[in-house]
């Protein structure tokens, strides 16, 4: 995003556990308090069901405030529960036949890691964005290399498909690279700041506002 574009935006991830009710009510006041374009549900390896009664509750709260409900990896639970959309990772699912399953009004997204390669492929294939990280610390797990600043400022230059900055953002991160990502995604942490949601994403939202 360069020249008049508009500015970055917040696109929050949920934990991989939590109760759905309250989790849900927590939702609620970080959607209340911020602007943010996207949530998404990602629960890891965890069973179907709960997918399902985690979507149930976040969907009503997400459309109350105008966020789009994307989840991850589990396209074909899209149309079942109405949700808004997926994001490709782990899975690997091929970014063109979900687009043909799920048809032209849901979104498909997809997580490119620290690959260029990777990303133009997703953004060829027809994905709505492509997601690059990890940014900052993640934990000792995968191979420690990181999305440097300079991967998004070619992104871009180059690219027109939107591209989200994720993995350990810390809001000095948001703040260097509001300029060229399209959405951000705050560190997980946030949800369990002992300040509270609110707080936890004001600096964040301070950040894109810049």
């Amino acid at each position: 995003m360069t020249g008049s574009a508009p500015p970055a935006r917040l696109y929050l991830v949920t934990p991989r556990e939590f109760e759905p009710e309250p989790f849900a009510a927590l939702a609620d006041r970080a959607l209340a308090a911020h602007g943010v374009a996207c949530l998404r549900l990602d629960l890891g390896a965890a069973p179907e069901q709960q997918w399902r009664v985690a979507a149930n509750h976040l969907l009503p709260v997400a459309h109350a405030h105008d966020v789009a409900l994307v989840i991850a990896e589990h396209h074909r639970l899209v149309v079942p529960l109405g949700l808004d959309g997926v994001h490709l990772g782990a899975s690997r699912a091929p970014v063109r036949e979900v687009r043909k399953a799920l048809g032209p009004d849901r979104i498909v997204g997809g997580f490119a890691g620290v690959s260029r390669h990777m990303g133009m492929t997703l953004a060829n294939a027809g994905a709505d964005y492509v997601a690059l990280g990890p940014v900052g610390e993640t934990g000792a797990l995968g191979d420690g290399r990181r999305a440097e600043d300079a991967l998004f400022e070619w992104w871009a230059e180059v690219i027109e498909t939107p591209v989200v900055a994720e993995g350990g953002v810390t809001p000095a991160d948001a703040a260097r690279l509001a300029p060229f990502a399209d959405f951000v995604v705050p560190d997980v942490a946030v949800w369990s700041a002992p300040e509270g949601i609110e707080a936890a994403l004001a600096p964040y939202a301070a950040a894109l506002a810049e």
